[in-house]
């Protein structure tokens, strides 16, 4: 119960009515101020309190002054006579409540398993839900340790129906596959489980429960061998559909846990259930870490890159003798005089053939965009490209929006030259160069060819490409089919949103309306304006400035 209440909410909720004082002019002492809280709790919460101290002393007092009563008799109220149980009697009575009986325990217990459990995710949802339910019904609640156990009879149910519902829609070959998670290595039989009881180690399922926070090929390829093994059950998609994400999640968790052991001793439809959500969970898992691999391995490799470019730079800037004097000679000719030409003004300080072998000195080495795309290729080559094919074959990515289709055509053209060995694409293959090539690299990533036309370098394309798809998926415009992290944007709302929008409007605490909600918010704003207004000029640790046209200092 409650225990803070202003004097606004003790007289909503703990006045007494004329039809309720009516009820007790044959009580007297603490009989007739125990009735009274008994019938305004009962009132209030659809229940009884449980003992004198659960009332707070400022309703016991509220209420004591309006059936002339001391408050020190309340403690002599005895919550559990003979006369007591009569006095609920007659409260249940004029309330229109009755009490719980067996039939109500299947009633309420259908009712859960049925209408929420599948859908609450908040821990005691399902016992708020009960209380709802109980009240709606006019049924006063049971204890709460027997509510507790229907709440708990309810989602065993609901597991068993569902995992029964699940187990039917499994073939044969399925419910194979995923038995053989559970086998060990012919090698390996014959070994005891671990002192964790995790199994043998060398079981596809504890294989598939080990992570690789790793960054590299040897990584990514771990993945994906893990990602084609579930990938070969063949699951149907549509195998959990109907099941909440918090329910699939709970179940990927629990059989995470389990050692191959205790999968055993579980009846089949359990154990498969368990085992299908492990590896569907999993699948998107996986993915999700292939696509984050990518991702940082675009950013790893271009900011090693240009540390390494700023590195040589400024050793070679300290390296070349007087070159910064010259620099600064320059910059003060230049300057100083400003209408003036480059042989009158600059070729003095310094000759012409001093800036003529800076600026060849300056092309051989290559701006520092050129230096970092060099290190890039190089290191890309060499090493990360051969990931490339894998996670263009295991990964399928989509985007919603048109302006980033030359992104997913461009990923197309680098499927179709997976296993090519030619350098250039050839002339009449289409290639995406609108939003895929930045403007300010294009001269680094189009050759010119010996018959004057433009041919473009796949190593030099491929990067572009990768560097394109990294901003796309950070920005969710483009997405990967399987993942969860990576998903479809347009499934971030809850696929029953439509039909439950009521339910989620009233979890969220926001009004349906979009009027309401806009006049809520500007509400909120003007509030937060008249506070700061009348507040700002008596706070002693905050002043306003003047300069820069206006300015708040806060004190440290």
């Amino acid at each position: 119960m409650q225990q803070r209440w202003t004097i606004d909410e003790l007289i909503d909720t703990w006045t007494l009515l004329p039809t309720e004082t009516d009820l007790l002019r044959n009580k007297t002492g603490p009989t007739r101020l125990g009735f009274a809280v008994m019938l305004k709790a009962f009132q209030h919460e659809g229940r009884f309190p449980y003992n004198t101290h659960e009332v707070p002393e400022a309703v016991v007092e509220y209420v004591a002054r309006q059936v002339g009563v001391a408050t020190d008799e309340y403690r002599d109220f005895n919550w559990r006579s003979r006369n007591s149980s009569y006095q609920r009697q007659d409260i249940r009575a004029f309330c229109g409540f009755r009490e719980f009986t067996t039939e109500d325990a299947g009633t309420l217990t259908d009712w859960l398993s049925q209408s929420v459990v599948p859908h609450e995710t908040r821990s005691g949802a399902v016992t708020e839900a009960a209380l709802r339910w109980l009240r709606e019904n006019g049924i006063e609640p049971p204890s709460p340790g027997r509510l507790q156990r229907f709440v708990d009879a309810a989602e065993r149910h609901y597991d068993l129906r569902l995992c029964q519902t699940i187990h039917n829609r499994l073939s044969t070959e399925h419910r194979a596959g995923l038995e053989a998670l559970l086998r060990p290595t012919a090698l390996e039989e014959d070994q005891p489980e671990d002192h964790e009881g995790q199994g043998p180690r060398s079981s596809a399922l504890q294989n598939l429960r080990t992570n690789s926070e790793k960054r590299g090929v040897e990584s990514v390829e771990e993945q994906i061998e893990k990602l084609r093994l579930l990938r070969r059950l063949q699951l149907p998609q549509a195998l959990f559909a109907d099941v909440a994400p918090h329910v699939l999640t709970r179940y990927r968790e629990r059989a995470s846990n389990e050692s191959p052991s205790h999968f055993r001793a579980q009846t089949p439809s359990v154990r498969l259930t368990l085992l299908a959500a492990f590896c569907v969970a999993r699948m998107t898992e996986l993915t999700d870490a292939l696509v984050t691999h990518l991702v940082d391995m675009v950013h790893h490799i271009n900011v090693k890159a240009e540390r390494r470019v700023e590195r040589n730079f400024v050793a070679e800037f300290r390296r070349v003798h007087n070159k910064d004097r010259i620099l600064e000679r320059l910059l003060e000719a230049a300057l100083g005089n400003p209408d003036g030409t480059v042989r009158e003004v600059l070729f003095p300080v310094v000759d012409e053939q001093t800036l003529r072998d800076l600026l060849r000195e300056y092309k051989e080495k290559g701006g520092f965009r050129q230096q970092v795309h060099t290190i890039v290729r190089g290191t890309y080559r060499s090493h990360y490209r051969r990931m490339i094919p894998w996670l263009l074959t295991e990964l399928s990515f989509r985007s919603n929006n048109h302006r980033h289709q030359p992104v997913i055509d461009a990923l197309g053209l680098l499927g179709r030259y997976v296993d090519s060995n030619a350098r250039i694409y050839p002339y009449e293959e289409h290639i995406p160069v609108g939003g895929v090539i930045d403007r300010n690299i294009r001269d680094l990533i189009l050759e010119r060819g010996p018959d004057g036309g433009m041919r473009v370098n796949r190593v030099n394309y491929e990067l572009c490409v990768l560097s394109a798809l990294r901003d796309a998926l950070r920005s969710r415009e483009i997405w990967v089919i399987g993942a969860d992290k990576y998903r479809d944007p347009d499934k971030d709302l809850p696929q029953d949103f439509e039909a439950r929008k009521e339910s989620y409007f009233q979890a969220l605490r926001q009004p349906q309306e979009v009027d309401t909600f806009v006049q809520g918010l500007e509400q909120q704003l003007k509030d937060a304006l008249v506070m700061l207004h009348d507040g700002l000029p008596k706070n002693p640790g905050v002043r306003v400035v003047a300069r820069d046209g206006g300015r708040f200092v806060v004190t440290p």
